[in-house]
């Protein structure tokens, strides 16, 4: 799986060329903290936690305009145990083997 990672807002705007016109076959998940405390924004009518939430939101939107799938995930009270839980999710359930071959005297490749 191939992953690009980034922090806070300027995540999509640095990759967002890559992630908004490249190839339709990604799936773009963002990890979007509670924001605890929230802070408010000096001379703004919102707090940060607002903003970050917005700013998730409007990501989301770009890459679905785009015909890309994409998914907010907010990370909970225990930011740590849900990136965990989420990583044994998507962990492989079982190694992949690939059979290994041998040639035969007719020089024909075969599974051992």
């Amino acid at each position: 799986m191939t992953t690009t990672a980034g922090y806070g807002p300027r995540y999509l705007h640095s990759t967002g060329q890559l992630h908004k016109g490249g190839p339709k076959s990604g799936v773009f998940l963002q990890l979007v903290d509670r924001m605890i405390p929230d802070l408010g924004i000096p001379g703004k009518p919102f707090s940060f936690r607002t903003l970050a939430q917005a700013q998730a939101a409007g990501d989301i939107q770009a890459l679905k305009a785009h015909d890309q799938q994409g998914i907010v995930l907010p990370l909970g009270k225990n930011p740590i145990a849900t990136i965990q839980t989420l990583t044994k999710f998507l962990a492989p359930r079982t190694a992949v083997r690939r059979p290994t071959m041998r040639r035969t005297k007719s020089g024909r490749a075969r599974k051992k």
